[in-house]
């Protein structure tokens, strides 16, 4: 399993903290897709025990059943994951701006066109993958959900 995250490059998501610095985690990235929390948070530091330092934390859940293509069951087994920060911190809520006296849609994130690489199921969207369906001698492909709950309205 290969684990490959951009070395040396900084990124101006992860600089932000809290205003008021509080003993409380600040959760910077969740993302669901690839199964990674950021979080950063306040901490005595090393060296001065009264001066505090932001502290990061990078937590990656790797799902050991994944496969290549996670819609279809019968993929291959997934042996390479990779994180890229840039892509884990985009946001793609597009937010109004004013320019020239007008208010336009701006989007927030930079890649946002490209499709995402999920490595688990998100339960906020809906999976469906072809399956066989014997009907009357005859075998059709119709869609199956895979996440049903989020497939189906309630």
């Amino acid at each position: 399993t290969a684990l490959l995250l951009s070395p040396g490059v900084v990124y101006a998501v992860l600089a932000g903290y809290p205003l008021e610095p509080k003993d409380e985690e600040v959760v910077l990235v969740n993302n669901k897709c690839q199964c990674v929390t950021m979080t950063s948070k306040f901490v005595p530091s090393k060296e001065d025990p009264n001066e505090k330092v932001l502290e990061r934390n990078i937590r990656i859940l790797v799902p050991l059943r994944a496969r290549e293509n996670i819609s279809d069951p019968l993929s291959p087994p997934r042996t390479k994951f990779v994180y890229r920060i840039s892509e884990l911190c985009r946001n793609c809520n597009p937010v109004e701006v004013e320019v020239g006296g007008r208010m336009m849609q701006a989007q927030q994130g930079n890649f946002c066109e490209e499709p995402q690489t999920c490595y688990t199921y998100d339960r906020e969207q809906c999976y469906s993958s072809l399956v066989p369906f014997l009907h009357h001698g005859v075998v059709t492909r119709v869609p199956a959900a895979l996440t049903p709950t989020s497939c189906y309205s309630h």
